[in-house]
């Protein structure tokens, strides 16, 4: 560990991010020449991530003979890659590089006090020195990676991933706990700017699938058992046909999950649903228009006047469904304006919190109002009701287009406008560790900079198991995801960073608690032929350090975070 180091420090100015609100000369100031014997290079900078300002710290770095460097900029979640590869350009190791954030941690949250930014920032740089102290050279763990992906869930997602894969000559085992592929796509008949009906697309992709030597498809199969890591997951699945159960292990290079969504369904009395024979949801009104013709009936009555209540189940201002489903209006009036040409004497009524036909979209809406379709708004405070009068149903609202005025509609069918929500009762997700958002969606890492890929290293996201999607958007992330998982296995080596946990075996008892405490289960149990101990699965830690406080005989630590740095650091800030 070398504590007589040449560092260099730069401190960014973020165009105005930072220094408007910390002064980075004075913090510059503070931190050269402090430790001669450490220190032996500041300096500001407009943009440190600028190609001409990496081009001079590479130039920095050989001239002055250093071997350590600090930046002081923003989130090292946009930079620390950045940089890290600067320190390569410049033939240094990448693990001797620290970053302070002293925009999000310093300018940012002190934009009101100046002189507290400023303040703050300066202990964050010390801070950053005292741990580059302690940033040893490290080299990276490397993997042979398995050259298969498992692909779970043979939806539209699923089964575009598993194409694209197996055209880059990648072997996928394309998993359906259903006996049948296609999932919700094979449900639907015609599709807005689309020629082809779902069932046509699924036989197609289907029909490519079961034609390709690179994909073995397993339906009535589900995954029960995972172990290993990125580059080697071994996964057991369990297939049951007619009554026979068939246990099979596959061992893939990274997964890719692809297992779809669910349609909400209305609570009982939920705009008259399950009490009033003429309310039916989305989906069973899509089913009807699509195996009818001639007259348009439900119950043995004829249809003329159809009420579409939108949003149901989806933007709840109570409950966990807090969020737009996305599809439902597209979808929603593509079988207003079905009905209407299929139909004769068709009226749609459409009630709306506002209408998100987004894109491309916006052409069907245009369509429905130039057919005449009648279109009522309300807020989430004024909801329509639902009521029987006799033999009559009615849907009264407040609406918003004509200044509140209440209007009542006498419906032949009330269509309940129903979104997506996660699958219910799905084990994937636990099995393998899958995070979840607030909707309760499986969670990318990054929203824009890594939106298919999860903090499981290796397992990649598809569809709407990520969030409410259409066909297009569900093919894209799917087209996306095949490619992330390609890139992981295409040079049959991985490297994993090396910042993980050690365990000293002289101090290790085994208790247990660390095993326990692990949320990606990379702690396994040993025996080193003294006595049982803890090991550290190095391809599977995250370095998350939740195991290091729970060990009560010390026997744990992090390497780039070990006691000694954490201390120094800790120093530096008080």
């Amino acid at each position: 560990m070398n504590k007589k180091k040449r560092i260099g420090v730069y401190i960014c100015h973020c165009g105005g991010n930072i220094s408007d609100y910390v002064d980075v000369e004075k913090v510059r100031q503070a931190v050269d020449g402090g430790d001669a014997e450490i220190v032996v290079m500041a300096k500001t900078t407009m943009f440190a991530c600028s190609d001409a300002n990496q081009r001079e710290m590479v130039e920095d770095i050989k001239a002055n003979n250093l071997d350590g460097v600090i930046v002081s900029s923003c989130s090292p979640k946009l930079h620390m890659l950045t940089f890290r590869n600067v320190t390569e350009r410049a033939d240094l190791n990448k693990f001797t590089y620290v970053h302070a954030n002293i925009r999000e941690q310093a300018s940012w949250a002190h934009s009101d006090n100046k002189i507290g930014a400023t303040e703050k920032a300066i202990h964050l740089v010390k801070a950053a020195i005292a741990k580059s102290r302690y940033a040893d050279a490290l080299e990276t763990n490397k993997i042979k990676a398995t050259k298969t992906v498992a692909v779970i869930g043979a939806g539209v997602a699923g089964m575009k991933a598993a194409l694209s894969l197996a055209e880059k000559d990648t072997e996928v085992i394309l998993i359906e706990k259903e006996n049948h592929v296609g999932g919700r796509v094979a449900e639907w008949g015609s599709l807005f700017s689309s020629t082809e009906t779902g069932k046509e697309i699924i036989d197609r992709l289907y029909a490519e699938i079961v034609r390709h030597k690179n994909i073995t498809l397993m339906t009535n199969t589900e995954v029960f058992e995972n172990k290993g890591s990125v580059g080697n997951i071994a996964i057991k699945v369990r297939t049951i046909t007619e009554g026979t159960e068939k246990l099979t292990e596959y061992t893939v290079g990274s997964v890719l999950m692809a297992t779809g969504y669910d349609h909400y369904t209305p609570k009982e009395g939920e705009y008259g649903y399950g009490s009033t024979p003429k309310v039916i949801t989305l989906p069973e009104f899509k089913n009807m228009i699509d195996n009818q013709s001639g007259k348009l009936m439900h119950n043995g009555a004829e249809i003329k006047n159809i009420a579409y209540i939108y949003c149901v189940g989806s933007r709840q201002s109570e409950g966990e469904n807090t969020y737009c489903s996305r599809n439902c209006c597209t979808s929603t009036i593509h079988a207003a304006v079905t009905a209407k040409q299929k139909f004769s004497g068709i009226t749609n009524y459409h009630f709306t919190r506002g209408l998100r036909t987004y894109g491309k979209q916006e052409i069907l809406y245009a369509d429905s109002l130039r057919a005449g379709d009648i279109y009522l708004q309300f807020y989430e405070d004024g909801i329509p009701t639902v009521t029987n009068e006799g033999k009559k149903t009615l849907v009264k609202v407040n609406d918003v287009l004509t200044n509140n005025r209440e209007i009542e509609v006498e419906a032949d069918l009330v269509v309940l406008v129903t979104g997506m929500v996660p699958r219910a009762n799905s084990t994937i997700g636990t099995l393998f560790k899958l995070p979840k958002g607030r909707d309760n969606f499986f969670n990318e890492v990054h929203m824009k900079l890594r939106p298919v890929e999860t903090v499981i290293d290796g397992v990649t996201i598809a569809g709407a198991c990520q969030g409410p999607k259409n066909i297009t958007e569900s093919v894209n992330s799917a087209l996306s995801a095949a490619t992330k998982s390609y890139s992981i296995l295409s040079k049959g080596e991985l490297e994993t960073d090396p910042l993980v946990a050690t365990i000293d075996p002289e101090k290790c008892t085994w208790c247990g608690a660390c095993e326990a405490a692990c949320p990606f289960d990379a702690i396994l149990k040993i025996d080193n032929g003294k006595k049982i101990i803890a090991e550290i699965n190095n391809s599977v830690c995250k370095g998350c350090g939740m195991c290091a406080p729970v060990c009560e005989p010390d026997a744990i630590n992090l390497i780039a975070c070990s006691s000694p740095e954490i201390m120094s650091m800790i120093d530096a800030l008080v």
